[in-house]
């Protein structure tokens, strides 16, 4: 657990739990937390034992905003893409009057930027650290999009150029990881929502319109996966389309081939027939003859298949 006395932008760590108990005269307490150190929070803050359970859940929890007396809870993801995988990650919040608190189960890269921002923009409130860090989560989306549309392209490329088995399952592996981070982004979308339309005490009606820029960028990144699901589809379409073409170059080759062998199997049947009178068989050259009839029908029939592009 990490407490964090942060004034103005300048941050101060703190090592008893007990000092951020007391509000500070001015700024307020940012406490980095993981789910076992709500047992030492929650009489500290009061925070709601229903809340606190979320944390602890091991289920997934959908982004929601939850009010209660004295404090706010919400639950927003996170988002990460390695390997083809989407990963969400829970990030819990609790908004007071004098302090926020976090709590995450991993380590969330957001953070680090937050340390960053708030001595950027000399953050000295909890509602204005909740709308910095908000946004932060929801630019990484953004870059998560970039990742996904580069790997629909490249697949769809390779589908087009080299059919394999193997892009199936990368069709069906990437539809459900966008299925999935879509399932949790149009509550996330409302949870911003809420905080942009909502007249809520503890979050000052100037970060109100600021919730609102956000907002249109969580509607966008719905849209964006919307689009993917689409493309999954169509991607899936085209998968099938290029293993029937590719059948059908095979079948048609085969017919092909079969079409030049066809003559040359009537003249082998026709000298193939054990009967007494047949001129030919006695031709000196005769054997030679044959085959170089055969050849050259085989050549002009493959000759003009290759003209037609039936081979």
């Amino acid at each position: 657990m990490k407490i964090r006395l942060i004034q103005n932008g300048i941050i101060t760590m703190i090592d008893d739990i007990e000092e951020a108990a007391t509000p500070p005269d001015k700024g307020f307490y940012w406490i980095d937390a993981t789910p076992f150190d709500l047992d030492i929070l929650q009489p500290i803050f009061g925070l709601h034992h229903l809340a606190v359970e979320d944390c602890i859940d091991e289920e997934e929890q959908r982004p929601k905003l939850q009010f209660y007396d004295d404090h706010y809870f919400m639950v927003i993801n996170g988002i990460a893409f390695h390997d083809q995988d989407i990963f969400l990650r829970e990030i819990n919040i609790f908004l007071g009057s004098n302090a926020i608190i976090t709590v995450t189960k991993q380590e969330a890269p957001e953070f680090a930027s937050m340390l960053a921002i708030i001595r950027e923009k000399e953050v000295n409130r909890p509602d204005a650290f909740l709308y910095y860090l908000v946004d932060q989560i929801v630019d990484r989306y953004f870059d998560v999009i970039e990742k996904i549309e580069d790997l629909i392209e490249d697949l769809e490329e390779q589908i087009l150029m080299n059919t394999r088995k193997s892009h199936l399952d990368q069709i069906i592996g990437l539809r459900s990881e966008i299925l999935y981070a879509r399932k949790m982004l149009v509550p996330q979308r409302d949870l911003i929502d809420a905080l942009h339309k909502k007249e809520l005490p503890l979050i000052q009606p100037y970060l109100r319109k600021y919730f609102g820029d956000i907002v249109e960028d969580a509607s966008k990144i719905v849209e964006s996966f919307e689009t993917f699901r689409d493309l999954i589809g169509n991607l899936r379409e085209a998968y099938q389309a290029a293993l029937a073409g590719r059948a059908n170059d095979i079948m048609r080759v085969f017919t092909a081939l079969t079409t030049i062998f066809m003559p040359l199997t009537i003249v082998t049947g026709i000298y193939g027939m054990n009967f007494d009178v047949m001129p030919e068989l006695h031709t000196r050259y005769g054997y030679y003859i044959v085959l170089g009839c055969m050849g050259a029908i085989g050549i002009t029939m493959y000759i003009i298949f290759k003209k037609k592009e039936w081979l």
